[in-house]
């Protein structure tokens, strides 16, 4: 029987672990410069976990399970955030303030694979636990977005939508919603595009949203304004008054401060629909919207409690390698061919045949690897010295090391594989000569 991947899994050949590596590499980079320690959990946790934050309905969108003879109910990690505060809340009294962890797991969601959506993916989660402010949250959003312009996208390339949930909760109120449906009217507004129109209309109206508050919400989630722009533009289109922006005013100085402003722009219809979310929330889009979100996260001050752990303030993110690696398609910001990230061997080494050669091959690579060197070598049985010469280059070797008759001599040919040029060097000193860099093509 001939077996294939999962639906909605990716198989990783070495050209696109390498494109993922390089992604990856990105996001340690931007984390570490910012000070975040990485952290990991385990692949699955108790089912109740995601119960306790999510609610029963969320059991239909996880790989759950129960293990053959037991009574214990767990499911494949569909994000990290339950664990994340889990895990605060376990040493909660032995951590130090601030806590700054974070973490590129993969996570599993029970759904259609559809484009920039998949059954198994990886994803950076970035959280920075006990202290609170906009200064606090222009923070974490820095790490997102140094870790997009380490990957050479830019601020015509993606934008920041940037709201709060305390503006956004007068915004629905102003509309009509009654305060214990406004957690509802959140989770309804931040699905408006999954849904068909006329279902969406219809648990609209149930909350209180007639059709004029609809369109009222429709111009003002239309509405986007850049930070350095008029936020009396948006209470306009809200209609509500400008004083009731007052969070995003606060916003705004600490994302200009810290050197964010070309990148974001407020956008009262990011309102994320998880109901832990208790302020600032954002979400980063390519600049057309034509994907979907490469980037979500927030406030979440309750949640390490909800978990058995103290009061906590906490600001965190997700971002998803199967969007974004869309949009690094896109822009051209990765090679067609992944093999191009591959790490170069520093030296191919060659037998010509003869036996003294095939006796000082193994001898020499393993010299050379001992020394901290990056050393490949041919498997083929044959004398045709070229044809392991290409070999060497598809590899994008550096260095091919050739063992033929002037070994007799204690030498053997070294050819560098940018300039062509090739000469002879005591076998005792190749690895000296390799760890330099060769000369530039010409």
């Amino acid at each position: 029987m001939k077996f294939q991947a999962p639906k909605g899994t990716r198989d990783f050949y070495p050209a696109e672990m390498a494109v993922r590596r390089r992604i990856e590499a990105a996001w340690r980079e931007a984390s570490v410069a910012f000070g975040f320690d990485e952290i990991d959990g385990p692949t699955f946790e108790h089912l109740g976990l995601y119960t306790a934050k999510s609610g029963d309905g969320i059991v239909s969108e996880l790989f759950s399970f129960r293990r053959a003879g037991g009574s214990d109910d767990y499911a494949l990690r569909p994000e990290f955030t339950p664990t994340l505060a889990r895990m605060a809340a376990a040493r909660a009294a032995q951590l130090s303030v601030p806590v700054k962890w974070f973490a590129v797991p993969n996570f599993f969601r029970a759904e259609r694979p559809q484009r920039g959506r998949l059954r198994e993916f990886f994803q950076w989660n970035v959280d920075l636990l006990g202290l609170e402010g906009p200064a606090i949250d222009a923070e974490v959003i820095g790490v997102a977005v140094s870790a997009l312009a380490r990957l050479g996208l830019t601020s015509a390339d993606v934008r920041v939508k940037v709201s709060h949930r305390v503006a956004a909760g007068r915004l629905v109120r102003a509309l009509g919603v009654a305060e214990d449906a406004v957690a509802g009217a959140f989770e309804l507004l931040d699905r408006r595009d999954k849904m068909p129109p006329e279902e969406f209309a219809k648990r609209a109206a149930a909350l209180g949203l007639a059709d004029d508050a609809l369109a009222r919400f429709g111009s003002a989630v239309r509405t986007r304004v850049p930070v350095g722009g008029d936020l009396g533009e948006l209470a306009r289109a809200a209609g509500i008054e400008g004083s009731e922006l007052a969070e995003l005013e606060v916003l705004r100085a600490a994302l200009v401060a810290a050197g964010l402003g070309d990148w974001c722009e407020f956008d009262l219809g990011i309102v994320r629909g998880l109901a832990y979310y208790t302020g600032t929330v954002f979400e980063i889009h390519e600049a057309s919207g034509a994907e979907r979100a490469i980037a979500g996260g927030g406030r979440y001050d309750g949640l390490v409690e909800l978990f058995g752990g103290p009061r906590t303030p906490a600001m965190g993110f997700g971002m998803g390698d199967v969007v974004l690696g869309l949009v690094l398609a896109d822009r051209g910001l990765l090679p067609k061919d992944g093999a191009e990230l591959l790490p170069r061997p520093d030296a191919f080494v060659i037998s010509a045949g003869e036996p003294a050669a095939e006796e000082e091959l193994p001898r020499l690579v393993a010299r050379m690897r001992a020394a901290g060197l990056h050393v490949r070598h041919s498997y083929k049985a044959t004398r045709n010295v070229g044809k392991l010469l290409a070999d060497a280059s598809r590899q994008r070797a550096r260095w091919a090391v050739i063992l033929g008759a002037e070994l007799a001599q204690g030498q053997v040919q070294l050819k560098d594989l940018s300039s062509g040029e090739q000469r002879l060097v005591p076998v005792d000193e190749v690895t000296t000569t390799v760890r330099r860099p060769p000369a530039p093509s010409t």
